[in-house]
């Protein structure tokens, strides 16, 4: 029985770390010739939420999933208006985040 327990703790934490997107978009990786560009996070107040909502899809509406804050590195591969579709951290992450909050210049 505590085998059982033990499988089905992993497989929950497994099915966490392949988050579902509501809105998906491709990764392209560093080797091919329009890969994700890289950015960085900033200028988050930190005196307010001091976070960068990742969330499902690209807008305000859709699940956050995630938090980033200043000096995190993200690469961004999809665009919809003000919001992009990023990738980030080992295990990797994926998810939509608002431009606002993002510079160019981390390769």
């Amino acid at each position: 029985m505590k085998h059982v327990l033990i499988l089905a703790l992993l497989f929950s934490a497994n099915a966490l770390a392949a988050q579902q997107l509501d809105v998906e978009f491709d990764i392209l990786e560093d080797d091919q010739a329009a890969g994700c560009a890289g950015s960085i996070v900033s200028g988050l107040d930190p005196n307010g939420d001091g976070f960068l909502a990742v969330r499902t899809g690209p807008g305000a509406d859709y699940r956050k999933v995630d938090e980033l804050r200043n000096g995190d590195l993200v690469r961004t591969c999809a665009q919809s208006g003000k919001w992009f579709g990023v990738y980030y951290g080992d295990p990797r992450r994926v998810g939509w985040v608002h431009g606002n909050w993002l510079i160019d210049g981390a390769g």
